[in-house]
C-alpha cells in the first residue's frame, strides 16, 4: 500500500517542470536495470575467477619455509580461502588500491605474480569498466534523446490543439459563413 502511494507521488513530481531531468534520470536506471545486472554477474565471474587462481596458485607458498612468517600469515589473510581471496579481489578492483595488494606477491613471493595483476587490471579496470560505463552512457542519452523527441511530440500536439481551438472559435464567430468576420 505503502508503494502505491510512493507511486503516486513519483507521478506527481513527474508532471512538476522542475524535476524532468530527475524523471530522466530515474527513467535512465530503470531502462539500464538489466544491463546493471549483467555487468555485475559479468564483474563476479570474473573477480571469482581471479580468486580461485590466486588462492590456488598461492596455496603452495604459504607452506613455503622459506617465506617470511609475516609474509606467510599475510597471504593466508588475504589470500588462504576462496572466501578471503574473493574479498581481496573485490577490493582490488573497486578501491584502486591495488597494489597494496600486489606488492607483496610481486616482491617476496614471484615477480611472475606482476604479470597477473598487470593483466586482470587492465582488463577488468580499465577495459571492462569503461565498457560498461559506454553502455551505460549510450542507454542514457538514447533514453534522453526519446525524452527530447516525446516533448516535443507534445509542444507540436498542443499547437495543433490550440490552433484547432482557434479555428473553431473564428467558424463559430462566422455568422454569415462567407469566411470573414464582420463586426
Amino acid at each position: 500500500f505503502r508503494f502505491l502511494k510512493l507511486l503516486r507521488t513519483l507521478r506527481v513530481l513527474r508532471s512538476v517542470k522542475i524535476f524532468t531531468k530527475l524523471t530522466v534520470l530515474v527513467n535512465a536506471v530503470l531502462a539500464s536495470f538489466m544491463a546493471l545486472f549483467w555487468s555485475i554477474f559479468l564483474l563476479t565471474i570474473v573477480m571469482l575467477m581471479a580468486a580461485l587462481f590466486l588462492c590456488q596458485s598461492l596455496a603452495s607458498a604459504l607452506e613455503d619455509e622459506t617465506l617470511a612468517i609475516d609474509t606467510r600469515a599475510w597471504i593466508y589473510r588475504m589470500y588462504g580461502t576462496s572466501t578471503l581471496a574473493f574479498y581481496t579481489v573485490f577490493e582490488l578492483t573497486f578501491s584502486g588500491g591495488w597494489p597494496n595488494y600486489a606488492r607483496t606477491l610481486v616482491e617476496e613471493v614471484s615477480p611472475a605474480y606482476a604479470v597477473f595483476f598487470f593483466v586482470y587490471i587492465i582488463l577488468v579496470t580499465f577495459a571492462m569498466f569503461r565498457i560498461i560505463t559506454a553502455l551505460f552512457l549510450r542507454d542514457t542519452l538514447a533514453l534522453a534523446s526519446s525524452d527530447a523527441e516525446m516533448a516535443v511530440q507534445e509542444k507540436m500536439k498542443a499547437r495543433e490543439s490550440y490552433a484547432q481551438k482557434l479555428l473553431d472559435f473564428f467558424v463559430e464567430a462566422d455568422t454569415s459563413q462567407d469566411g470573414f468576420l464582420t463586426l
